[in-house]
């Protein structure tokens, strides 16, 4: 078994398509709408075989995504090696995305930083 794919709730789905295309080396299916439902989504591929899906419905509740409930925390993305989170972590800091956790070595031995998308969804960028 292996994850096909993880979707998120998302406001603005451009902008997040945007995001991940940008800063994460994401390709994007065509856009998909259902006018009945008034539901668009993208899919977005990475080099592997796990994808993510943006999804959009104007009717779908904003809940406030800083505070912790449960549900899923966050997603890794592995970008290869320290160097590769450091320079993401930085670059993504420069452009004025909320870096809150710094580049570290965990307990668990993970080297990551956590980053919040435009959206303030939690990204561990990983090795």
């Amino acid at each position: 078994m292996r994850i096909e794919h993880l979707a998120i709730w998302v406001q603005d789905l451009e902008l997040m398509k945007d995001f991940y295309e940008n800063y994460f080396e994401a390709k994007a299916s065509k856009k998909y709408h259902n006018p009945t439902k008034n539901f668009t989504s993208y899919f977005l591929n990475f080099d592997t075989d796990t994808r993510l899906e943006l999804m959009h419905r104007p009717d779908i509740k904003v809940f406030d995504k800083t505070e912790e409930r449960t549900g899923i925390a966050h997603f890794a993305v592995s970008v290869g090696s320290k160097d590769a989170v450091d320079a993401l972590t930085e670059t993504l800091r420069k452009d004025g995305f909320d870096i809150i956790g710094e580049p570290r070595t965990t307990g668990d031995g993970y080297y990551e930083s956590v980053v919040m998308d435009p959206e303030q969804n939690r990204i561990e960028i990983t090795v």
